[in-house]
């Protein structure tokens, strides 16, 4: 689905990728990990077209999105990809069902299907009575499950999150790994993930390491087959 390639990237002297590529496929949930300085949010915002590399290219199923102009790739950005944020950034003057259905009404479509859209998603994700409350009337896991379906609301190709979990507490953040799986195993949504909380490789297809702005090892995992062998373990199978 997306193919990041050979992606160098410096601020000032300051070198924070070098000749980075990643291939995502569709359906995966990839996880970045690496300390602070490793070069995991520069990479995660420049395939998400919020940074421009220095050099390399950046390919959504054939398309480069490093050649696009800016109204071109606005319209790309908002109608394929995805953002969840670490502090949520909801906008604190409108409710859950407005802060959802905001991309949808950006992107041109009509306010009673974006609203429409944005009710379904909040039900799906648990909010279903939580729709008129504004973000000061949620809790944090709440204002994350709202900040997930504003992410989905346009369909996607592709949901990139930068610490998702971040600011959760445990339940919370087991709450929200447990979602992100469902949301990948039913719905087929794509997600890759930078992150500190090594809990979520569980559920993570790849974990990619980074280190001194490079890819120092990817690791495959199975987290259906955890996923099924926990299953059977809590139903007295295999024992």
């Amino acid at each position: 689905m997306i193919e990041i390639k050979n992606i160098c990237k410096s601020f000032g002297n300051l070198e924070v990728l070098r000749d980075v590529s990643l291939s995502v496929g569709e359906g995966e949930i990839v996880a970045i990990m690496g300390p602070s300085g490793a070069g995991k949010t520069t990479l995660l915002q420049i395939a998400g077209s919020l940074e421009n590399a220095d050099s390399g290219e950046v390919v959504y199923d054939g398309v480069s999105i490093t050649s696009l102009k800016e109204k071109a790739l606005a319209g790309f950005r908002n109608g394929n990809i995805g953002f969840i944020f670490q502090f949520h950034e909801l906008l604190p003057e409108f409710n859950a069902v407005e802060n959802v259905a905001m991309p949808a009404l950006i992107a041109g479509v009509k306010r009673k299907e974006a609203f429409s859209r944005a009710e379904r998603l909040l039900a799906r994700l648990g909010l279903g009575e939580r729709t008129k409350h504004k973000p000061s009337e949620l809790s944090g896991g709440e204002k994350q499950r709202v900040a997930i379906a504003r992410a989905l609301i346009n369909r996607p190709r592709i949901v990139l999150a930068d610490e998702p979990t971040g600011s959760l507490d445990s339940r919370n953040r087991e709450e929200i790994h447990s979602l992100i799986a469902d949301l990948c195993r039913e719905e087929g949504h794509t997600f890759l993930i930078v992150t500190h909380d090594s809990s979520l490789t569980s559920i993570a297809h790849r974990v990619v390491e980074m280190r001194d702005g490079r890819i120092a090892s990817i690791h495959t995992a199975d987290p259906d087959a955890d996923a099924e062998s926990d299953a059977k373990s809590e139903a007295g199978f295999g024992e």
